[in-house]
């Protein structure tokens, strides 16, 4: 229960300040963003983590789907 009560706390706040922010704070930090992912050393650093974890993410991906069958399983499901 604590968790939903967090979660719910840390949404409104973000939107409040969101809202305050505006759209002409939104639409700098878009533009910071789109000029950092056109960035060719940020593209290959992307790249780069890309190749490097693309093994961990199959494995751990193949983990959960495991996991989520032993659930299942146990439930009775």
């Amino acid at each position: 229960m604590k968790f939903k009560t967090g979660l719910v706390l840390g949404l409104g706040i973000g939107y409040v300040l969101g809202t305050r922010a505006g759209r002409e704070r939104y639409e700098q930090l878009k533009a910071a963003l789109d000029a950092a992912a056109a960035n060719p050393q940020v593209r290959n650093a992307i790249d780069v983590a890309d190749r490097r974890t693309r093994t961990v993410r199959k494995v751990v991906g193949d983990s959960m789907v495991t996991a989520a069958g032993a659930v299942k399983d146990r439930a009775g499901g």
